[in-house]
């Protein structure tokens, strides 16, 4: 039996050992662990052939984090910017051979079309995603929303012509039980959703003198 030897060159030894892509998250982020993991209604106890549950829910991350909702809309013919309502310009009526199907601008808000019956989580669970053990400070959860490319122009009218609506990867802070409203803050080129001063939102955005 010879001794055991160590090759010269071992980290080329570890690299031909890779079997594949980590699941392990290294980027840093403000959002809760928790917040990125889909919900999963399966037994627990699962037969013999079945993946076991934390595989499915594994599984399934990666799959919805495939899905960009803009593609999703685009392969069914529709114009995410068309989606958001804006004013009416009488001075300018396009010919009809140039207003595509209908001859009238769209009006019928998306709230009429929203039904949250089938829903896999309540408002309150989602906002609760940014609650991690042992801590009282809520995070952001991470989210997509329909949002103006122009900040200023946006919150001045968000109804003008001028405005580009995009699909925008956003911190969600909290929900609004009256208006049935989230409110969502705009990520930095980083992923993270912070305030002004570089420091991560916490429990809404409200500051502890309220």
């Amino acid at each position: 039996v010879t001794q055991f030897k160590m090759p010269e060159d071992f980290r080329s030894v570890l690299d031909k050992q890779v079997d594949g892509p980590t699941t392990e998250i290294f980027t840093e982020s403000d959002f809760p662990v928790q917040s990125f993991k889909p919900k999963v209604q399966i037994l627990f106890q699962r037969l013999p052939g079945q993946s076991p549950w934390e595989v499915e829910v594994e599984r399934r991350r990666w799959l919805y984090l495939s899905f960009d909702v803009a593609e999703l809309l685009a392969s069914k013919g529709i114009d995410s910017n068309q989606l958001m309502p804006r004013h009416y310009d009488h001075e300018y009526i396009p010919a009809v051979e140039k207003m595509k199907d209908s001859v009238f601008p769209i009006y019928l808000p998306l709230k009429v079309f929203d039904n949250d019956e089938c829903d896999c989580r309540t408002p309150k669970e989602w906002i609760s995603l940014g609650l991690e053990p042992g801590s009282s400070d809520r995070k952001p959860v991470p989210g997509k929303a329909l949002l103006p490319t122009d900040d200023v122009l946006g919150h001045e009218d968000p109804k003008s012509q001028e405005l580009i609506y995009e699909w925008i990867d956003v911190g969600v802070l909290d929900y609004d039980k009256v208006t049935e409203l989230y409110l969502v803050h705009k990520t930095d080129k980083n992923g993270q959703a912070q305030d002004e001063d570089g420091r991560p939102i916490l429990n809404g955005g409200v500051t502890p003198e309220g």
